[in-house]
């Protein structure tokens, strides 16, 4: 993997810089994830549209860092990554499974309180933030994460049958589970950009009706896709998803 180039703010890496693109977008890794998740996207991307990976705190090279278990303390830090970041060009989200959900607020923030609201939203793999499900998978020991990893997908098998490197991991994926299992949609002034919301067909976290109902926050247009798949969809449909992302982000030629 090509190494990240530095962009100013330890929370995002550019894997693909590509600085006559348009449109900027800005992908946040589902929980235990890290910045290298969106790597294919944004090769797939590049040039067109430039990718920029969150790196949450507490992992890869920000694992001296205190990890944070809170989806407000969690956006609070992305914000005022991306607050510098908008002068440069019209920026977009997109977030998979917990960072649907922090693309979403970060979206809210950036708008109702900043002033510059993304020209878009991609959210995939996360069911709509008025839908609750009661989840305990922070409170789960070790080994019955390990099991409920392995059931999702998206970690390699390499890993989750190495104790030794599942030791090193665990805290930081609990503290993502935590965040997103005891957030709460607060009402409000929803996000007025277009949404676009991914999902799979098999997902066992999102049900397909689950997700249609993005469509009851944001006050603009709201599209949904459904992907042959369950939670780690993306991974088996890069190129697809790189031509849909492609067709939102930059205008049709005449």
């Amino acid at each position: 993997m090509t190494a990240a180039v530095a962009t100013g703010s330890r929370w995002t890496k550019r894997f693909h810089p590509a600085e006559d693109a348009p449109v900027r977008l800005v992908c946040l890794p589902h929980a235990g994830g890290a910045a290298g998740f969106w790597f294919p996207l944004s090769e797939a991307l590049a040039p067109a549209v430039e990718t920029l990976a969150v790196q949450y705190p507490g992992r890869q090279d920000r694992r001296a860092e205190p990890g944070l278990d809170d989806i407000e303390d969690l956006t609070d830090g992305i914000v005022r990554a991306l607050v510098p970041l908008l002068d440069e060009r019209p920026l977009a989200l997109f977030g998979h499974s917990m960072g649907a959900v922090l693309a979403y607020e970060a979206a809210r923030r950036l708008e109702h309180e900043v002033g510059a609201p993304p020209v878009a939203l991609i959210v995939s793999g996360r069911r709509a933030p008025c839908r609750i499900r009661e989840e305990t998978v922070h409170l789960k020991s070790d080994q019955e994460l390990v099991a409920e990893l392995r059931e999702l997908g998206g970690t390699g098998p390499e890993l989750l049958d190495d104790p030794d490197v599942m030791r090193l991991l665990l805290p930081g994926i609990r503290r993502d589970y935590r965040a997103i299992e005891t957030y709460r949609h607060r009402p409000g002034r929803e996000p007025s950009c277009p949404v676009t919301v991914l999902t799979g067909a098999d997902d066992p976290r999102t049900t397909v009706t689950e997700a249609g109902d993005w469509k009851r926050h944001t006050t603009g247009r709201c599209t949904l896709e459904v992907f042959p798949g369950g939670h780690f969809f993306l991974g088996e449909h890069t190129a697809g998803i790189a031509r849909l992302v492609t067709a939102r982000l930059l205008p049709s030629p005449r």
